[in-house]
């Protein structure tokens, strides 16, 4: 379902977006994904909007397992990307999980500042982005996903979540979607 509209209390959750995805040389897809995602936050700021910044550090407490790729999920990972140019009037989650909702402060934060409708970007699509998603619409939350400022180990991957998974959960939409939605909805009536 392409997204339509937004709730008065709309936040952005933004999933995991961490120093890892920028180092060696990345892809200019992740770099695209994280001008998105950026562009987006600083929507939802200029429109006195919540914007969440979620990290993801080691794993639920009493799991001992690794990463099927070898090491630990905390290496390499911990530390929001600076592109996305962390405010004084963002909040800052940190999780265990692939979901930011499962043994995190963020429901009853959500909750606190009115919150109705999330939007969430950010890595990786089938993983923390999907977990984060199926969580929130379990919590009674309208959930958007802004599908060009995600991605997923593969293209295939992430396209078959987008396409099967996400009409389950909620509304899809670009950045620029969402953008004009917020711009003609909220950052509009705020300059009026």
């Amino acid at each position: 379902m392409t997204v339509t509209t937004l709730d008065p209390n709309t936040a952005l959750l933004v999933v995991d977006l961490q120093q890892a995805l920028l180092t060696g040389d990345p892809p200019q897809v992740v770099r695209d994904v994280i001008e998105r995602a950026t562009a987006l936050a600083d929507a939802f700021r200029q429109g006195d909007l919540p914007v969440v910044l979620i990290e993801v550090r080691g794993t639920p407490p009493g799991r001992s397992d690794v990463n099927p790729r070898g090491g630990s999920r905390t290496e390499g990972w911990t530390g929001l990307l600076p592109e996305l140019r962390r405010q004084p009037q963002d909040f800052h989650v940190i999780k265990h999980a692939w979901g930011a909702f499962a043994g995190t402060e963020l429901g009853a934060l959500l909750s606190a500042q009115g919150v109705t409708q999330v939007v969430i970007c950010g890595v990786a699509t089938s993983l923390g982005v999907e977990s984060t998603a199926r969580q929130a619409a379990d919590a009674g939350f309208h959930v958007t996903l802004a599908i060009d400022a995600m991605l997923d180990r593969t293209a295939e991957v992430h396209a078959f979540t987008v396409q099967h998974i996400f009409p389950l959960l909620g509304e899809t939409g670009s950045v620029e979607d969402i953008t004009a939605l917020l711009q003609a909805t909220y950052i509009g009536a705020i300059r009026d």
